[in-house]
């Protein structure tokens, strides 16, 4: 067993700047995921920023250096404050408020987020030890943000670099958004048309053509998509772009054309058809991610199983690699901690939602199976599938109780957003242990980091968005993750007769295409893996403006191009660029949309 590192650890000032880090960052996570539908772990720019704010402390006023593990623990911290956003924020709230128009109070709110991120943290104690402690698991985002922080400590020239890029990129970001919102410059519409048949639905109206800008094929000036597009990377982003060419410039012509999607009396040429057109397409595209993501899933537990058997068969021949800091954690604190999370839960199911306490109670027990599930998942990829477990428990409740909105919605809320918590929190844990920190101050800075990202992000959510109804779906909003949850569960509370005309045989065709890919995905020789477009990021491309999807695929083709270029240069900067950028367009955007709120 090796010694844990030396130095201080969870500090009076690493707790509060990881805390107050979080805050900031968790509002990031909000506005990309309300716009997009994805968040991103904050690890390595919590890391970045709290380093060169300290080490700019210590020679202004000589305080004393920030020290590799209170950052470590400040960083953890933050990551689990930014990540609060899955816990519902960008997908269960605002569909649940869609659906019934139930909506929260910020205190309920707050409450709510950190009761799901909670069973999460529970979870992850418990798997601490069997997947922490195994040296051959890959944790790609801990084992990376132990090795940032090992660099910049090392050398701290480096550090400065990348926070200069950092500094750069968010002011750039955030400055474009400014400009573009004071001078209200509009997006740039992409040139062309699409003639009508002459017994379109809408020839009795004069319309006989539809442009691109009508199909939301417009470029808004914003560097927030290219940024995200460099972080998904170049086959994402060709699924979206993939996606997008199919969706709106294939199939929403077509449902236009055959009246199947109802365009509003006062919809003008000039503008886009966002909010008429999405309610048909999103049933082949949250098929498509549904579909896929269930059977991507479920293809990749047996061979994950399979290497966990073969890991335990070879443990002697992990002998030579290091041994990690694990025993510094109470055994007890994983039953206290299970059974007060679970039981915050049900409690607080029962009183928002109406959830039956029996329901919420098998809702919890399922959670707890489903994230030790995600934990590995995220162990063995980086990536927790909060959307697959979500759905999961979704389709479990639509049987359970029929007709329950709140319980299909709110149970599934906990189920993803406590996988979430759980992935993030164990490889966090990871860093932790290849640095030598303590396992007991880590968890103890992820519950404070659950509860600044509880305050802070709902919060910012309920700023942003004061009136879900008339703000999500739009394409200042699309919201895509809403969009997903709250067509399942209606789907689930009025069947197939509530679909729009046309999409039940769109949706079959996007589920059995889901299912194809995910399959090719999984069976196919590694080198040919690459050419088979993603089901999920194809899907979401039917769900978001079309424009979107098209920027960001110029952020991953600009991504791929650095790292043939410079792959040098683009393994030391191009995250950063990208994590700046997404953080300068979000804050100003936040603060954009406060502004305007004040002005009313």
């Amino acid at each position: 067993m090796t010694v844990a590192g030396t130095g201080a650890q969870l500090t009076l000032r690493a707790a509060a700047t990881g805390m107050a880090l979080g805050a900031v960052l968790s509002l990031c996570n909000i506005y990309s995921g309300l716009r997009i539908g994805w968040g991103f772990n904050m690890s390595i720019t919590a890391a970045l920023v709290a380093y060169v704010g300290w080490q700019a402390a210590h020679r202004a006023v000589g305080s004393r250096p920030f020290g590799m593990l209170e950052n470590n623990i400040s960083q953890m911290c933050a990551s689990a404050a930014a990540s609060i956003s899955s816990a519902g924020l960008v997908a269960a709230i605002p569909a649940l408020a869609l659906v019934t128009g139930k909506t929260l109070p910020w205190h309920a709110l707050a409450l709510w987020t950190f009761s799901v991120s909670a069973v999460g943290v529970a979870v992850a104690i418990g798997l601490r030890q069997s997947m922490v402690g195994d040296p051959t698991l890959p944790f790609p985002s801990g084992i990376a943000t132990a090795e940032t922080l090992r660099e910049i400590y090392a050398h701290g020239r480096e550090a400065a670099q990348r926070v200069w890029a950092l500094a750069i990129a968010t002011a750039l970001a955030a400055a474009v958004k400014l400009v573009a919102a004071v001078l209200e410059i509009p997006a740039l519409a992409l040139p062309g048309r699409f003639a009508l048949s002459p017994q379109s639905a809408l020839a009795a109206r004069g319309v006989t053509s539809v442009s691109l800008k009508n199909l939301t094929f417009a470029l808004d000036p914003s560097l927030l998509l290219i940024g995200v597009g460099a972080l998904v990377g170049f086959r994402g982003t060709v699924s979206l772009l993939l996606g997008a060419l199919v969706a709106w410039g294939l199939l929403a012509p077509m449902a236009i054309d055959r009246g199947w999607a109802t365009l509003p009396e006062h919809a003008s040429a000039a503008h886009s058809w966002f909010s008429a057109i999405v309610p048909w397409l999103l049933w082949p595209g949250v098929a498509m991610m549904l579909t896929g993501s269930l059977t991507s899933f479920a293809l990749g537990l047996a061979p994950m199983w399979k290497r966990a058997r073969a890991r335990r068969r070879n443990a002697g021949a992990a002998e030579g690699q290091p041994l990690l800091v694990l025993d510094d954690v109470p055994r007890g604190w994983f039953v206290r901690a299970t059974i007060a999370a679970g039981l915050l839960s049900v409690v607080l199911q029962s009183l928002f939602f109406g959830v039956p306490v029996w329901a919420a109670i098998i809702g919890v027990l399922v959670t707890c199976v489903l994230a030790i599930v995600a934990g590995r998942v995220t162990a063995e990829t980086g990536v927790p599938p909060i959307g697959a477990m979500g759905k999961v428990t979704q389709l479990l409740f639509g049987g359970l109780t029929p007709g329950d909105a709140a319980a299909n919605l709110m149970a599934a809320n906990v189920t993803g957003g406590a996988a979430s918590q759980c992935g993030d929190l164990l490889q966090d844990l990871k860093t932790g242990a290849l640095l030598g920190a303590s396992p007991r101050r880590q968890i103890l800075a992820q519950g404070l980091g659950i509860v600044a990202g509880a305050l802070a992000g709902s919060a910012g959510y309920m700023l942003l968005i004061p009136h879900p109804r008339e703000q999500l779906l739009t394409e200042t909003w699309p919201a895509p993750a809403v969009l997903a949850w709250k067509a399942v569960a209606e789907l689930l509370l009025r069947g197939v007769h509530g679909m729009p005309p046309g999409t039940l045989v769109a949706a079959i065709a996007g589920g059995v295409l889901g299912i194809a890919l995910a399959v090719l995905e999984k069976t196919l020789p590694e080198r040919l893996r690459a050419f088979v477009p993603s089901p999920s990021s194809a899907g979401l491309a039917f769900v978001m403006p079309a424009g979107d999807s098209v920027l960001m695929f110029i952020g991953g083709a600009a991504a791929l191009l650095a790292e043939r270029r410079a792959p040098r240069w683009s393994s030391r900067f191009v995250v950063v660029l990208a994590a700046g950028v997404i953080a300068g367009e979000s804050l100003a955007g936040v603060a954009v949309t406060i502004w305007g709120l004040l002005l009313r």
